[in-house]
């Protein structure tokens, strides 16, 4: 055998050494660049809440910038869309949720695939759906004395929501379903613009995440009737469940998560799992995600990747037997 050929050979092998490395070695150097995470809803909204204290806590322990990037629109299906082709290097990240598991039963032609196009790194936040109101628009007090003064004005009341298809919507139309009462939903692109409309009296009403309404609920600018769990809020002590207020068997969360490009190598992803966990569970994140609503959750990998599953078709059947449709 000639020395050409023996050096070709033994740079085939040293490649195919180095190549079989590369995931390993990533995951050892990474982070050694700021890290982008994709927020599929403009700012001022209910991801918005949760992703920006755990990107400036994720920063300071990964010693890189992690830097929150908002592109909104189609009730999240655009951000998620683009970060779906994202280049899988662990420098890119997605925080989407609820919205998510709705999606695949609303859009036919959706650019990605919620189960298929992305790594389950885990469930951040799951604070409850609020049901809020301008008190300007409606003269009622308590979810019972709105339920009736909605009986008495058919079709005349509207809620908004962060787009058609979203958690905020498919939980009127619920809430709808199960009052028997008559409610239009005015779409907005994303809940910080919602909750401004609804702020401003150009909505009447909404089913809101409690991560975005809390502040405002605090300022006193919305008023909160119920909050859809199965016990009070310790944030809202004050405030009574759906249940408590008079309609059963209605418990709805607005949850957050945070997934990986499909194709991030696996070092990477449990890397990042260790980190996102350790961020949690810092004193500065319990208490902001207190202060919004919201335990801590342990659901991480393939364990949330499994709730995902559930959720689809939880969100299938709410949508099945609502008729919603954005044909």
């Amino acid at each position: 055998m000639n020395h050409s050929l023996l050096r070709a050979l033994a740079a085939t092998a040293l490649l195919g050494a180095t190549t079989a490395l590369t995931p390993a070695a990533a995951a050892a150097d990474w982070p050694d660049r700021s890290i982008t995470l994709i927020v599929p809803f403009p700012a001022g909204g209910g991801t918005d809440t949760f992703a920006r204290p755990l990107a400036q806590q994720l920063s300071g322990q990964l010693g890189q910038t992690v830097v929150v990037d908002n592109k909104g629109g189609a009730g999240g299906t655009v951000g998620a869309g683009v970060a779906a082709k994202a280049k899988p290097d662990g420098y890119t990240f997605f925080m989407g949720g609820a919205h998510h598991a709705v999606a695949p039963s609303l859009y036919k032609n959706l650019s990605y695939d919620i189960q298929k196009d992305f790594v389950p790194v885990a469930l951040l936040a799951q604070p409850p759906q609020v049901v809020v109101i301008n008190t300007s628009k409606l003269p009622v007090n308590t979810l019972q004395e709105f339920i009736e003064y909605a009986r008495k004005h058919p079709g005349e009341i509207n809620f908004g929501t962060a787009g058609k298809g979203s958690t905020h919507h498919l939980a009127g139309e619920l809430f709808a379903m199960q009052t028997g009462i008559d409610l239009v939903d005015v779409p907005y692109q994303g809940a910080g613009p919602m909750l401004s409309a609804l702020i401003g009296g150009q909505v009447d009403m909404a089913f809101d995440g409690l991560g975005s309404s809390a502040g405002h609920i605090r300022a006193g600018s919305i008023k909160p009737l119920a909050v859809a769990s199965a016990e009070r809020s310790p944030s809202f002590p004050d405030v009574p469940t759906v249940a408590q207020a008079g309609v059963p068997n209605y418990e709805v969360s607005t949850w957050y998560a945070l997934w990986a490009p499909a194709g991030t190598p696996k070092p990477v992803v449990d890397k990042m799992i260790a980190e996102v966990t350790k961020a949690l569970n810092t004193p500065k994140i319990k208490e902001v995600w207190a202060g919004n609503g919201s335990g801590i959750p342990d659901l991480t990998g393939e364990r949330f990747g499994a709730f995902v599953d559930s959720e689809i078709g939880r969100w299938a059947k709410v949508v099945k037997d609502s008729g919603v449709s954005l044909d």
